[in-house]
């Protein structure tokens, strides 16, 4: 089993779920640690976080010494970054309808259309995809430092292998263990997860060497940081990728869910980076129309801007 179909399949049936499901999403501070997937479950203020904008907010942004009642001269709400990036920052947010923006004279200056909802996340689990156990690769070590920063509010290890209590011992005991089938991405608990602390300091592995290995406390207001910005980013990405340009290729359904680009031809789930021999390019396939018609996230709404009012007397 190809892990990469095995992500796919399982990705279409979290978000049957009502799960908003990424893919592919940093979560090291300090270290590039990636994780397969992760599920973001709604919190109080999801309502108020949708109707912002589909995409993602940019971090800088959300973390910019601006507000929404007086506007700032931008290089100042984003001193802390190198000029070009901050403009960059400042356009995706005003394109994202986070941003509005005023001149005055020759200078441009930017308030926020609306307030941040903090709250619109509740819990972030990661999964680990790991088909087969009896090619674990460094699973161990992946695992071990997410339990040991504590990120995520749950780590969770998929797997189609049957899982031995060799398999259990070698797993650190706070990580759940699913077993996928998957032919559909159906699964079942096999253990539950432990509940990380994300709110308490934790402890990152920057650097492992053969003699030493070099640790950092990281604090718990800077995995708060992180935490909002992998759960902007996976509701601005989402799991899916484009459908390849290949006859063969067809969106098909697994199980009842999905649905997945299939190549009929190689018999095996394919994308940009997972190619079959006959591919050629990409296919116009408008993928939001199916992510906003199975999952909790929202296209194209209105935005807030236009909602504001009377906000010239803050110059």
């Amino acid at each position: 089993m190809r892990e990469f179909g095995f992500e796919m399949r399982l990705c279409a049936r979290l978000e049957s779920e009502g799960h908003l499901v990424s893919r592919q999403l940093g979560t090291g501070t300090r270290s590039r640690r990636i994780v397969d997937t992760v599920l973001v479950e709604p919190g109080p203020a999801f309502d108020d976080r949708t109707a912002i904008t589909d995409a993602t907010i940019p971090a800088a942004a959300i973390e910019a010494d601006v507000g929404t009642g007086t506007a700032r001269y931008w290089r100042d709400a984003l001193g802390d970054y190198h000029p070009e990036y901050a403009r960059e920052v400042v356009e995706e947010a005003v394109e994202a309808g986070f941003f509005e923006r005023e001149r005055r004279g020759a200078r441009e200056y930017v308030r926020q259309a609306t307030r941040y909802p903090e709250e619109w996340f509740s819990r972030l689990v990661g999964v680990e995809n790991k088909p087969d156990l009896s090619r674990p690769g460094d699973l161990e070590t992946q695992l071990r430092k997410d339990v040991s920063l504590g990120l995520l509010d749950e780590v969770v290890l998929a797997t189609a292998s049957y899982v031995t209590g060799a398999h259990r011992n070698r797993i650190p005991e706070a990580v759940g263990i699913w077993r996928v089938d998957p032919d559909d991405g159906s699964y079942e608990v096999v253990r539950e997860a432990t509940p990380l602390t994300p709110d308490e300091p934790g402890v990152e592995v920057v650097e492992e060497g053969r003699t030493e290995t070099r640790v950092e406390v990281v604090e718990a207001a800077e995995k708060a940081r992180l935490r909002r910005r992998v759960a902007e980013r996976a509701y601005g990405k989402g799991w899916r990728v484009p459908v390849l340009d290949c006859p063969h290729v067809e969106v098909r359904e697994f199980g009842g869910v999905g649905p997945v680009p299939y190549c009929t031809s190689e018999e095996r789930v394919v994308g940009p980076g997972h190619r079959c021999t006959c591919a050629d390019g990409v296919r116009d396939v408008d993928l939001d129309e199916f992510r906003a018609a199975t999952s909790p996230w929202r296209r194209s709404p209105p935005g807030v801007v236009r909602r504001q009012s009377g906000l010239d007397r803050f110059r």
